[in-house]
C-alpha cells in the first residue's frame, strides 16, 4: 500500500457537494460488513452515506487523503472506569477513574462503557457528572453492589440486589448495557448469583471479575454453571484465579464456557495481564472475543497504556489486524447488545476512526512490566464521532495555514467544531 503525504487536503468544487467528509483511498476494515479492502468513506451530516471504490472528491466539501491508512469503525472499549470528579481519594468512585475524553479520541475509541464503578445507589450522581457531559459515547454496567467501587462495599452482600439494578437498567436503557461484579473477597456465591438474577430481570448482560480465588467457588463452576450464555469474564489472561492449570494449560472450564457462549474479554487493567497466561492461551488456540482496557489511573500510567497498545499486544501474540479491528469495535457492539455500533454501514452513525500500523522494534508490558518486543504498532491519526472530527494528529482535515489564514484572517478566528453531547 503506498502512503501519500499526510497532510495533503485536496480542494473541492464549490457546488455539487453531497458529502460533508470523504475519506479517500484508505484501506477500509469492517469486519460486520465483510470489508477489508481500499474504499472511500463518505460521511454526511452525522452518517456514513457511502463506503465504495473512487468515490469523486468533487462530491465532498472536505476530502483526507487516507492512503496507507487504515479506516475502521470507531472502537468501542467496554471496561473502563470513568466515574471520576467526587472527590473520594483511593476509589474508582474518584480519583482512580478517568474522564473519558482525554483518553478515547487520541486513540481511535468512540464509545466506552463502565465496568461497574457506580450501583444503583449512584448511578444517578454518575450520569449527570460524566455520561450527559462527555463527548465520548459512554454506557455503563451497574455493579450489582450498591454503591459500586467505592471499596469495601464491594464485598457486603447485604447490598447486592438484584431488582433497583434492574429498575435502573430499565429506566435507562440506551445507557445501561450489563450488570457488572467485581472484586468479591467471599467464598460464597451472592455476588454472581445475584448479579444474574438483575441482568436476567433486564436481559442484559453480566460482566464478572472474579474476585479473590477460593477452591469453594473453583473458575470452572462459573462458566460452566452460573454465568449464561452472553455473559462476559473479563480479565481473562490474569492468572489470578485457576485460568492456567498448574501444568500451564488453559482450564477446561475455560473451553467448555467459550462452548456454552460465555464471553471471554481482555480488560488488561494494572494487574489483569501476564505474558506466561496469554502467550500458554494464544498456542493453545485461545484468543480473546473482544480487546478492553480496563483504564483507570494506574493501568494508563502501568503495562496498559491505551486501547491501541493494548490491541497491539493483541496483534503481537499472533491474532491478524483484521481479527483485532473486529474484537475492538463490531464484536464488543454485539456482547453489549448495541448493533447500531462497531461497523460502517451506509446510515450508521459515523464513529470512525484512521489507524497507522507502524513497523520497528516495540516493547509491549504486562502488569508486572515483563516486556514482550513485537514489530508492529497500531497508532491513531484521526478519530471521528457523530460525523465530526475530534482528534486529528497530522492535521489530514486541515487546511494549510497559508490557504486558512487568507480565507479566515486573525480577527475573524472560528472556534473548532465541537461534536453534539449524547
Amino acid at each position: 500500500m503506498r502512503s501519500l503525504p499526510l497532510v495533503l487536503i485536496l480542494a473541492a468544487a464549490a457546488s455539487g457537494q453531497t458529502y460533508d467528509l470523504l475519506l479517500k483511498g484508505g484501506h477500509v476494515i469492517d469486519p460486520k460488513n465483510n470489508i477489508d479492502a481500499v474504499r472511500d468513506v463518505a460521511i454526511a451530516g452525522n452518517k456514513i452515506a457511502k463506503v465504495a471504490a473512487n468515490i469523486p472528491a468533487t462530491d465532498a466539501k472536505t476530502v483526507v487523503n487516507a492512503m496507507g491508512l487504515y479506516v475502521t469503525p470507531g472502537l468501542v472499549d467496554i471496561h473502563v472506569h470513568v466515574y471520576a470528579g467526587t472527590g473520594m481519594p483511593g476509589v474508582y468512585t474518584g480519583d482512580l477513574s478517568v474522564y473519558p475524553d482525554g483518553f478515547t479520541f487520541r486513540t481511535g475509541v468512540t464509545t466506552v462503557a463502565d465496568a461497574g464503578t457506580a450501583g444503583w445507589r449512584n448511578f444517578p450522581d454518575f450520569k449527570q457528572r460524566v455520561i450527559d457531559r462527555a463527548r465520548t459515547r459512554v454506557l455503563a454496567f451497574i455493579n450489582i453492589a450498591g454503591l459500586g467501587m467505592q471499596g469495601r462495599n464491594e464485598g457486603d452482600s447485604k447490598d447486592m440486589e438484584p431488582e433497583p439494578v434492574a429498575r435502573i437498567a430499565k429506566q435507562f436503557p440506551q445507557i445501561v448495557v450489563g450488570v457488572k461484579t467485581a472484586h468479591y473477597p467471599h467464598k460464597d456465591w451472592t455476588a454472581v448469583e445475584n448479579a444474574v438474577k438483575a441482568g436476567t430481570m433486564a436481559n442484559i448482560p453480566v460482566m464478572v471479575d472474579f474476585g479473590s480465588n477460593h477452591p469453594e467457588r473453583p473458575i470452572e463452576t462459573l462458566l460452566m454453571d452460573k454465568l449464561r450464555p452472553g455473559d462476559i469474564y473479563t480479565h481473562m489472561y490474569s492468572g489470578l484465579r485457576n485460568e492456567l492449570t498448574p501444568e500451564g494449560k488453559i482450564n477446561p472450564g475455560m473451553y467448555q464456557g467459550r462452548k456454552r457462549g460465555v464471553i471471554f474479554d481482555v480488560g488488561h487493567g494494572g494487574g489483569s495481564f501476564f505474558w506466561p497466561v496469554a502467550v500458554a492461551a494464544y498456542k493453545q488456540g485461545f484468543p480473546p472475543d473482544s480487546i478492553s482496557t480496563d483504564l483507570h489511573v494506574g493501568s494508563m500510567n502501568a503495562g496498559m497504556k491505551t486501547m491501541l497498545n493494548t490491541a497491539s499486544k493483541i496483534l503481537t501474540l499472533g491474532s491478524s489486524l483484521q481479527d483485532v479491528i473486529k474484537m475492538s469495535t463490531w464484536s464488543p457492539a454485539q456482547e453489549i447488545k448495541h448493533p447500531e455500533l462497531g461497523h460502517l454501514s451506509e446510515g450508521a452513525v459515523a464513529d470512525v476512526a484512521v489507524l497507522k500500523l507502524n513497523t520497528g522494534t516495540f516493547g509491549y508490558l504486562d502488569s508486572r512490566l515483563a516486556k514482550m518486543t513485537g514489530t508492529k504498532k497500531i497508532t491513531c491519526e484521526m478519530t471521528i464521532r457523530d460525523g465530526r472530527v475530534v482528534y486529528d494528529l497530522n492535521g489530514l482535515a486541515s487546511e494549510e495555514w497559508q490557504t486558512y489564514y487568507k480565507k479566515n484572517p486573525m480577527g475573524q478566528r472560528r472556534r473548532p467544531q465541537q461534536p453534539q453531547q449524547h
